[in-house]
């Protein structure tokens, strides 16, 4: 069977994502999210890549379950998930996806050269999907449908 080529993860990520410090304040981190929309926020320190920080991470230090202090006294860095999902800029994306499933997470974060570079999400994921379904199955239009 003849089997295309995985395209790279740069042609479906998200280039040039916002980021925040590990020493910004929680809610202006938690703010930040909301007022975009958004729902990963790659986390730097002294300019290089630290970690990431997700809106879930924030709902659950924010929690009934965890006693925190209230969101004015914390920090991004008292929050954020240190370990997470970095890929190369040059991956394949059936191969970032396939990861993002195994393992139940909601972003890659993309690096060049160790440099963050852009960040692919479930939602990035979908917009993948749809592309390449309508690139290998185009509609084919009133007329020929049976």
């Amino acid at each position: 069977m003849n089997r295309l080529r995985s395209p790279q993860i740069l042609a479906y990520m998200t280039p040039f994502p916002y980021s925040i410090d590990v020493d910004a304040p929680l809610a202006e981190a938690h703010a930040f999210l909301r007022d975009r929309r958004i729902r990963h926020l790659p986390v730097t320190q002294e300019g290089r890549l630290a970690g990431i920080l997700s809106d879930r991470d924030i709902k659950l230090a924010l929690g009934p379950d965890f006693g925190s202090p209230p969101e004015r006294e914390l920090r991004v860095r008292d929050v954020y998930q240190p370990d997470c999902y970095v890929v190369e800029a040059g991956e394949h994306l059936d191969r970032v996806a396939e990861t993002m499933a195994e393992r139940h997470i909601g972003s890659a974060l993309v690096t060049r050269d160790g440099k963050l570079v852009g960040i692919f999400t479930t939602t990035d994921a979908c917009r993948a999907l749809a592309r390449i379904l309508r690139e290998q199955h185009p509609d084919p239009g009133p007329d020929q449908v049976a």
